[in-house]
């Protein structure tokens, strides 16, 4: 994989003198927006109707104004709303806007791999991707570090100068003083998908679930079910992202990891990786895409049920009990946010 660092090999000047509109302001939009304009470029922030983002931009010294507006006046536009609306917003709103050869740029490949939206032959067609939540972003901006991204071109545009701002752009946010990853469209969609679905955000939650529920069916104590199988989680993660998974070894007792060694594999058996490779095929046929797409027409009842179901799994219970000894709301600190 194609890496690029550091200014020299990821120049800003390709965004000189050029407007960019960051449409949306949630925790993605607010980092990338604060990021380019800090490093010296002009932006502008589109917000939908009835939508929180333009208050909250111009409150944050933004000049800010509606979709099609905000589209408009850009030579790059940055589409930093949620992937169930993106399609319907770009079809109204965004290309009617564009300019002819602008570049449009997207956080997350979803709705180009699965054809969701397909911009014209004109238009420039880009993505960055950090490889992490927008909070983390503009952290390390400020500290004058960087996160990871991905970065792609789907098409080049008429400009064909797609890459130069995607690189200026991965660069304004901060994303070189770490590094710049080349890939696709679809492999960083397809990726992504399957690494939030078998292990961020369905494995590893489940697992932790399903081990709590087994301690506390056998009688122990729900915030000592939660202290071993959600609490500790964090340390170890905090581990595995300072030292990798032999360096987290080194670190731990040897009656762990011989019981790791002994339990993991008998876990994570033919039959788990059987499946894996399902939903990574289901991914990539574009089935997930699909029972999505159908979920967000029906206002959502099927993610609404499970947050439901969630909310009041005695789990929660357990889990605000421990944070609050640890003197903590979210995983961000008190105030914070993950998305």
């Amino acid at each position: 994989m194609r890496i690029i660092r550091g200014l020299e090999e990821a120049p800003i000047e390709p965004l000189r003198g050029r407007t960019i509109a960051v449409i949306g302001f949630g925790n993605q939009g607010n980092a990338h927006a604060r990021n380019l304009r800090d490093s010296g470029l002009e932006v502008v922030v589109g917000g939908r109707e009835g939508s929180a983002a333009l208050s909250l931009a111009e409150q944050a010294g933004f000049r800010s104004m509606r979709v099609a507006k905000a589209a408009e006046a850009a030579d790059l536009v940055i589409i930093a709303l949620p992937d169930e609306v993106q399609p319907e917003v770009y079809r109204r709103e965004i290309e009617p806007s564009l300019r002819q050869g602008a570049t449009i740029g997207f956080l997350h490949g979803f709705t180009i791999r699965f054809g969701l939206i397909q911009p014209r032959e004109d238009l420039a067609v880009v993505l960055v991707a950090p490889k992490g939540p927008g909070v983390l972003l503009r952290e390390r901006f400020v500290q004058r570090l960087g996160l990871p991204c991905l970065m792609a071109v789907h098409q080049d545009g008429a400009a064909r100068s797609a890459e130069a701002v995607a690189v200026a752009w991965a660069s304004g946010i901060g994303a070189a003083r770490a590094g710049i990853l080349c890939t696709t469209f679809a492999a960083e969609a397809d990726s992504d998908l399957f690494g939030e679905q078998v292990v961020l955000c369905g494995g590893m939650c489940e697992l932790m679930v399903a081990a709590f529920e087994t301690l506390v069916a056998a009688g122990f104590d729900p915030l000592l079910a939660y202290l071993e199988c959600c609490h500790e989680m964090k340390q170890i993660a905090d581990l595995i992202y300072e030292r990798g998974l032999a360096g987290m070894r080194e670190t731990i007792s040897n009656t762990a990891e011989f019981g790791g060694d002994r339990a993991g594999p008998r876990l994570i058996d033919g039959s788990v990786r059987s499946r894996m490779k399902e939903l990574l095929a289901e991914i990539q046929r574009g089935d997930f895409a699909k029972s999505m797409r159908e979920d967000h027409a029906r206002g959502f009842p099927a993610l609404a049920a499970q947050r439901r179901a969630q909310q009041a799994h005695p789990i929660e219970a357990a889990g605000a009990a421990v944070r609050a000894l640890m003197g903590k709301t979210t995983a961000f600190g008190p105030g914070g946010a993950a998305r």
